[in-house]
């Protein structure tokens, strides 16, 4: 299929400074996608073999959020988008489009940098990866905070989505994955940290005070659409200040207030039930660039067993109707 657009692919400066921690992953596979991560031409190679026409592009977690001094944290914001519209958008737009990079630790500098992203450089939402650092690693902003409402009441008032992308758990909560430590990343720890922050924010109540606001998941919804109609079930039987102010059920928000994109998943069965869960409306293809090949994601989307019109809607439509996109 061609003409695709991908939205979860990302970039990296080589002036940003180093943040996080990759132990548990492979040297030779990391080294790999650090090069790709800097760089454009091998990039856009892999598109055209593989019928990508637009990629989305958001600075590599753990990004901004991992920034623990929030002063800091504002300048490399402006920073790096400045350097994303410059070496990548400006260069190629036609083939790259961007989302911010925003600084949450100061959810007041966060709104102004998502207005100016969005109306200046003409960047296309936000991506945020989970938890903001405020101080120390083992301190945690969630996005449902109410000191963060201000950048939500942003993002709705220019329409724009944002995808919550995963980082690893909180330094001083992984006791669990001891011995186990390729466990932390993308393997577990990213969806099970993702989908709760996700959940807080189905049940916080920010979606009935922003009805339009447009969240995006990654990995078929990090398994929302087969784990959240147990949370709705069992919630029924808790005490209601137990879980949030929610008007709705949980399952509600996730079909109307969700985007779900196929980023890092290439299992028919899986994007079925995604797709009887939510809707081909409300999926987007994506790869996870560079941590995922386009070749494996793109040859099983090509011909996986759904129909031509969920694959043009998941593949291409989706996107140019949620961005505002000139086909």
């Amino acid at each position: 299929m061609n003409g695709k657009i991908a939205l979860e692919e990302h970039w990296e400066s080589p002036d940003f400074p180093a943040t996080g921690s990759h132990n548990f992953t492979d040297d030779e596979y990391f080294s790999a996608v650090q090069q790709r991560l800097q760089e454009f031409e091998k990039r856009i190679e892999d598109m055209d073999r593989n019928g990508i026409q637009t990629s989305i592009l958001s600075l590599t977690q753990p990004g901004i959020e991992g920034i623990t001094d929030p002063d800091r944290a504002v300048k490399l914001a402006k920073q790096m988008n400045d350097h994303a519209a410059e070496f990548f958008v400006s260069k190629h737009p036609d083939r790259f489009k961007a989302f911010a990079a925003v600084p949450l630790q100061d959810p007041e500098e966060a709104a102004k940098e998502l207005e100016r992203a969005v109306n200046e450089l003409g960047f296309v939402g936000a991506l945020v990866n989970g938890y903001s650092n405020i101080g120390d690693e083992n301190t945690a902003q969630y996005l449902d905070e109410p000191q963060v409402r201000p950048f939500w009441e942003k993002a709705a008032q220019l329409q724009v989505p944002v995808y919550l992308h995963p980082r690893i758990p909180l330094p001083n909560q992984q006791r669990i994955y001891e011995g186990y430590e390729g466990l932390l990343g993308s393997a577990w720890g990213f969806g099970v940290e993702t989908a709760t922050h996700a959940i807080r924010l189905i049940l916080s109540g920010l979606f009935d005070e922003y009805p339009d606001l447009t969240v995006i998941l990654g990995h078929l919804g990090e398994g929302l659409p087969f784990t959240l109609p147990r949370v709705e079930h069992r919630l029924r039987h808790q005490r209601p200040e137990t879980h949030g102010n929610h008007k709705k059920a949980p399952t509600e928000y996730l079909r109307k207030n969700f985007y779900l994109t196929t980023s890092g998943v290439f299992r028919t069965q899986a994007l079925i039930d995604t797709l009887l869960e939510v809707g081909s409306d409300r999926i987007l293809f994506s790869v996870d660039y560079p941590y995922e090949s386009m070749e494996e994601i793109s040859s099983w989307f090509d011909q996986c067993p759904i129909s031509e019109t969920d694959r043009m809607k998941i593949g291409t439509e989706n996107a140019a109707s949620l961005f505002k996109l000139n086909r």
